[in-house]
């Protein structure tokens, strides 16, 4: 079974930098959008950064010029990074990984990043 394997969530000070990475276990077929989402305690799950497989590049308004998503689709699977610049304490969330093939979604097992002030 296909599985998208997380790594990079810890704990920065403000201002500081920090790189997600993801991975698919397989090559995925019929891959669509793959990125990130985030969650806090007591809200939803909401979309961070995303990528479609032409390229078209969508980003939440309170991470745009802060936040980039870096996609790679190779034969034996596909990647997708947030590079995440200028971290504030409002960035601090569970981080997901996401990918959609037709009506198939994937999600990672989640990484926790930790801005303090």
């Amino acid at each position: 079974q296909v599985q998208l394997v997380e790594s990079g969530g810890r704990s920065v000070q403000t201002g500081g930098s920090l790189r997600l990475s993801c991975r698919s276990t397989e090559k995925i077929y019929g891959l669509d959008t793959m990125g990130w989402y985030r969650q806090t305690p007591g809200d939803e799950r909401v979309p961070v950064a995303l990528q479609t497989n032409g390229g078209a590049q969508s980003y939440a308004r309170s991470v745009q010029g802060r936040f980039t998503v870096i996609r790679t689709d190779a034969q034996d699977g596909s990647r997708v990074d947030l590079q995440m610049d200028d971290l504030k304490p409002e960035d601090t969330a569970v981080y997901w990984c996401y990918t959609v093939a037709g009506l198939t979604k994937y999600w990672g097992q989640g990484t926790q990043v930790t801005v303090s002030s």
